[in-house]
């Protein structure tokens, strides 16, 4: 007799096989070293995925750290104290560059101000990496607290490599390293992992398509020029010396950074250009993105009253609490004017010209209200979280771009058709409000966010799940050397193939030379044989 199995209790069974003998992972140790910031956000992500199953979780932070809390549930924490607080960790830091940056922009600058301006940034890049450096002397000088590391018999270092230190810690303690990652010291993280030919790959800084123009791809190679020794000379100096003091000189900064078993890239090809890959990257982008969840109370009831006309969400991250007043008040008139509601999440002064539709939070569930039916668009400044959650909930852009890959960014989505570009220099009530109602009447921006919606979500595995996959294999097999390739140990000339290339033409030139001297050769015989035929 035949025994029918109900649909569901069928699904349970093999959901229960499935992961009874899928590949496991005892319960590991996590060294985590976190960049702080807007780079924190995601990486807590991931320490909680990975909590939930079951690892122990350590985070190196410093003790006047933004976001990376002492006490987490989720993990324990290391904290070292450091001389003074990191640049990066200071309040107004980013503010006051964007005041400086914009003035420049406004009213221009004579050569003089502008390279005064310029060497302050790099001076601040360079304090940035020499407080890293500093990090690393804290733990490698404090003889206790390495030894407890070392103790700890950690399975694998997970870190952001926007500033190194936990790659050096790594090789100290011998562990395998997985990068959570889109940037390292020098730019995007691509061009020391993979093959990045700069005619097509637009160069860390550069705001231009994969489409290039003769000027723009000499552009492209200047910049990525510039980019190289910058890196060289402002920013790995600090690491370099601490190669030599621990390391030997035998040992290159570079091949550390350049010898992560796993990079996992916070990118998705549905919003970056194509380009070269290796098989020790996995691509993570939009890690971050979930369902949406019911609003607060008070949230859904100011989002409700918007009626058909729906409501604005606009947010400008963690870096920039607040833009300049005079930026602010153009915003806030232009919002004025549109029958829409607007949810602006603002902590610096309240701006003037602020209309009865709009209501300012200091914090709001942006997740939640991006993935809300009522929602028409997101005004943002194009960091890479927001990005993703627009595009996983299918929401289009008005991007103001502040600073760093921001302009990179609004450029990607522009180019898609899914978001509108303002200038925040050139930021006006009447251009800014023109930008809001293309965007809001022209349903092309929308069905474009729509179309990368789709392909974003269209994958076998969620990309938090292939993070925690990668790290977890990582932990099983005690790295992934097989995935690795060591190219960057080549000196430069054989990994362009200039002495192969050399050694063709010297071989070219060698037997044209044969062949020319034995045609003449050949001649000159003939030549004398007729002459002693005629005489």
């Amino acid at each position: 007799m035949m025994v029918r199995i109900p649909g569901v209790f069928l699904f349970l069974l093999v959901m229960t096989w499935s992961f009874l003998t899928g590949p496991s992972v005892h319960a590991g140790k996590i060294l985590v070293f976190p960049v702080d910031g807007s780079h924190w956000v995601n990486m807590n992500l991931m320490i909680q995925s990975l909590h939930s199953r079951g690892h122990e979780v350590t985070v190196v932070r410093t003790s006047t750290s933004w976001y990376v809390k002492e006490r987490s549930p989720h993990y324990r924490s290391i904290t070292v104290t450091l001389p003074q607080a990191n640049l990066i960790e200071e309040e107004d830091f980013f503010l006051n560059f964007l005041v400086k940056m914009l003035e420049i922009k406004r009213h221009g600058a004579s050569p003089v101000v502008f390279v005064k301006f310029y060497w302050e940034m790099l001076t601040a890049l360079s304090k940035i990496h020499k407080d890293g450096s500093l990090l690393v002397e804290e733990i490698f000088e404090n003889r206790t607290l390495l030894q407890s590391m070392q103790d700890a018999q950690f399975d694998v270092v997970l870190l952001d490599p926007g500033v190194p230190v936990g790659v050096l810690v790594a090789n100290k303690l011998k562990l395998p390293m997985v990068f959570n990652v889109k940037w390292i010291t020098s730019g995007e993280g691509h061009f020391v992992a993979a093959p990045s030919p700069t005619s097509y790959v637009p160069t860390s800084g550069y705001t231009v398509t994969d489409k290039m123009t003769f000027l723009e791809r000499v552009k492209n190679n200047l910049f990525y020029v510039f980019n190289t020794w910058i890196d060289k000379l402002i920013v790995c100096s600090h690491y370099d010396r601490l190669m030599d003091k621990y390391f030997g000189p035998d040992v290159k900064f570079y091949h550390l950074l350049q010898g992560a078993d796993i990079w996992l890239m916070r990118v998705d090809f549905v919003f970056e250009f194509p380009r070269p890959t290796m098989p020790n990257i996995f691509y993570i982008g939009g890690f971050q993105c979930k369902p949406s969840k019911p609003l607060p109370t008070e949230l859904e009831e100011f989002v409700q009253s918007s009626g058909e006309h729906g409501f604005i969400l606009m947010s400008l991250g963690t870096l920039i609490k607040a833009l300049p007043s005079e930026i602010t008040s153009e915003i806030a008139a232009a919002f004025a004017q549109l029958p829409q509601k607007v949810i602006w999440r603002h902590a610096g002064q309240r701006p003037n010209n602020l209309g009865n539709n709009t209501l300012l939070v200091k914090w709001m569930p942006q997740n939640d209200l991006l993935g809300h039916p009522k929602i028409k668009a997101f005004v943002a400044h194009g960091g890479n979280n927001g990005i993703y959650e627009s595009i996983y909930h299918g929401v289009p852009i008005i991007s103001i771009p502040l600073m760093f890959d921001q302009f990179e960014n609004a450029l990607r989505l522009e180019v898609r058709g899914a978001a509108k570009l303002v200038d925040v220099a050139k930021l006006t009530r009447q251009n800014f409000l023109e930008a809001v109602r293309e965007v809001l009447n022209d349903p092309s921006y929308r069905n474009n966010m729509k179309r990368l919606s789709a392909l974003h979500r269209d994958q076998p595995m969620h990309p938090l799940d292939t993070a925690v996959f990668w790290t977890e294999f990582v932990m099983r097999h005690k790295g992934a050397a097989h995935l690795r390739t060591e190219s960057y140990k080549m000196p430069w000339y054989s990994y362009h193939s200039v002495d192969v290339l050399c050694f063709l033409l010297a071989a070219l030139i060698t037997l044209t030379a044969a062949v020319v001297g034995s045609i003449r050769f050949i001649c000159l015989r003939l030549y004398r044989r007729r002459k002693l035929k005629h005489e």
